[in-house]
């Protein structure tokens, strides 16, 4: 079978919408050093945030198949728990396809960005990671409108 992008020459533009999220789970003394601006490299969430909205946007690049649409927004928000940080990615856009791969890309960024700015602090004696993980990578909400043309 041969690969091929799908032709949505003829589907309409929608206003498109997803929400995506992911959690890594850190240690209690890496999670006090993001709340209260500790780590090294800097501030973890801004810099995930503009990592996360830059995945969004370069997302056809790393999926050769989605297509290339206009992003009219991304909202990247965190909850800081007691065993992690939950990161929620929500994408909007008025194209002909949907913006959950976009969506799920800026969470997995977004994450990895978090691990790559407090790996020193999560290392055990060995350099191994025992404790950091990243799960539950889900789209939890999508939505399509599907645009009216004019009545005149």
């Amino acid at each position: 079978m041969s690969i091929k992008m799908i032709d949505i020459t003829s589907k309409p533009v929608s206003y498109r919408e997803a929400t995506a999220t992911g959690f890594i789970k850190l240690k209690p003394e890496t999670i006090h050093r993001i709340k209260n601006k500790l780590v090294e490299k800097g501030d973890v969430l801004t810099a995930s945030t503009i990592a996360a909205i830059n995945a969004v946007k370069n997302t056809p690049l790393l999926l050769p198949l989605c297509h290339n649409i206009p992003i009219t927004n991304v909202d990247v928000k965190y909850n800081v728990e007691d065993e992690g940080i939950r990161v929620y990615v929500t994408v909007k856009s008025t194209a002909q396809t949907g913006v959950e791969m976009e969506a799920l890309t800026g969470v997995a960024i977004a994450l990895l960005n978090i691990w790559d700015m407090v790996k020193k602090y999560e290392k055990d004696e060995s350099g191994q990671y025992p404790y950091t993980v990243i799960t539950d990578i889900r789209v939890i909400s999508k939505v399509k409108v599907e645009q009216r043309e004019n009545q005149n």
